[in-house]
């Protein structure tokens, strides 16, 4: 059996845009991502709210994806495929991080995991780095997200520059789906069908 981790945050973890409810398994990318892929694989659910790449959060402890990570490969080892679909969560305005740094914070979860014998025979597992989509209309979380909207738009192009300079596959999340003008963060259930379908696709490839 193909192992898959996806490690995310609340669009992971399949936030509902207008209520925070969590929609069910197969609304969620991953679950739709499972579904194409059939029996023979099997897709693992890592998602939490407020996750961050690297950043510690003040207001939201226990958020820092660096620190879960190893962990989190050990603990469903052997795998063959992580799957890192963050960075939403570092635009908030009290990281004051630019697109750089956030781009930055996911390279070196790549090397976190890299560093992690937990793939087949021993060696690490093959990565698709995923970048966020650029944030929507912002309601009740434009104070909270202030600043972010125009930096979201380049974490695409400085998340494809990590995955070149690392070799690793990549997704920008922002060519399939849209962040749902709800809230300006989170994906509908239609949004989450489409990008569980073209995850799918990546997986085949990068895994050839």
């Amino acid at each position: 059996m193909t192992v898959v981790v996806a490690f995310g945050d609340s669009n992971t973890w399949g936030c509902d845009p207008g209520t925070g409810a969590r929609l069910g398994p197969e609304t969620r990318w991953t679950g739709v991502m499972q579904l194409e892929l059939g029996p023979a694989w099997r897709v693992i659910e890592e998602g939490l709210n407020g996750r961050t790449t690297v950043f510690d959060d003040p207001i939201e402890p226990d958020r820092r994806g660096g620190d879960y990570l190893p962990p989190c490969l050990r603990s469903h080892a052997p795998l063959d495929l992580l799957i890192i679909a963050l960075g939403c969560n570092d635009l908030k305005l009290r990281f004051s991080a630019s697109a750089g740094d956030i781009a930055n914070g996911a390279e070196r979860l790549i090397q976190m995991a890299r560093a992690e014998p937990v793939g087949p025979r021993g060696a690490a597992p093959a990565i698709i780095l995923v970048a966020p989509p650029p944030l929507g209309r912002l309601s009740e979380l434009a104070e909270m997200f202030a600043g972010g909207t125009e930096k979201s738009k380049l974490l695409a192009a400085r998340y494809r520059d990590v995955a070149e300079r690392n070799a690793v596959g990549f997704v920008d999340a922002g060519e399939f789906v849209v962040c749902s003008d709800r809230d300006g963060i989170h994906f509908e259930p239609d949004q989450h069908a489409i990008l569980g379908r073209a995850m799918a696709t990546a997986a085949r490839m990068v895994l050839g």
